[in-house]
């Protein structure tokens, strides 16, 4: 599928045997599977990445992860079905509600029921494994993403910051990520 970025692109669509949520890996070139790729772990962010929503940094961390790929020639971007750190569209619109009342990003989660984050990126380390990847440079700005990807058996070699996105509409978001989650902004 010829994209923006790259036109030798292949998108690869990953259903579980349990036959939850589908997640898609877009790969970038061809890769050399013996080298560590240069790879994004994206969650799914249908008001970032689709509306182009300013409370968070979503759909330029997509788009700046794909435009540093296309310019590599190569590259894996995870596009991973767990929206809203999770808790789905629906939840993160009433979190989203509840930011707009002057609770937080992790408090909103709080009082709904979630934890601060619900994703599993351990979906992400077997897409990995599929596909014949071992070794990756990993663009995140999330140490749990590292920590995830090393204890699940792929070895990050390398992180990449992807710091884009900020704007007067996500800075307290932004500053929640770092502060709460630990985000390296």
């Amino acid at each position: 599928v010829p994209i923006g970025v790259a036109e030798n692109t292949r998108l690869h669509v990953f259903r579980p045997e349990d036959g939850s949520e589908e997640h898609y890996a877009i790969e970038i070139g061809r890769p050399d599977r013996a080298l560590p790729v240069l790879t994004r772990l994206h969650s799914a962010c249908f008001t970032g990445d689709l509306m182009g929503s300013l409370k968070c940094d979503c759909g330029p961390q997509l788009r700046g992860a794909l435009a540093q790929m296309g310019a590599e020639g190569a590259g894996i971007l995870l596009y991973l079905n767990q929206e809203g750190r999770g808790i789905g569209l629906a939840n993160k619109m009433r979190a989203y509600s509840l930011q707009d009342q002057g609770f937080d990003t992790v408090e909103a989660n709080h009082r709904l029921g979630f934890e601060d984050d619900e994703r599993d990126f351990r979906v992400g380390s077997a897409i990995l494994k599929e596909l014949g990847f071992g070794a990756i440079r990993l663009m995140t700005n999330n140490p749990a993403k590292i920590s995830m990807m090393e204890k699940t058996g792929v070895k990050v070699v390398e992180r990449v910051p992807l710091v884009v996105g900020g704007n007067a509409h996500n800075h307290g978001y932004l500053k929640v990520k770092a502060a709460k989650s630990g985000h390296l902004l």
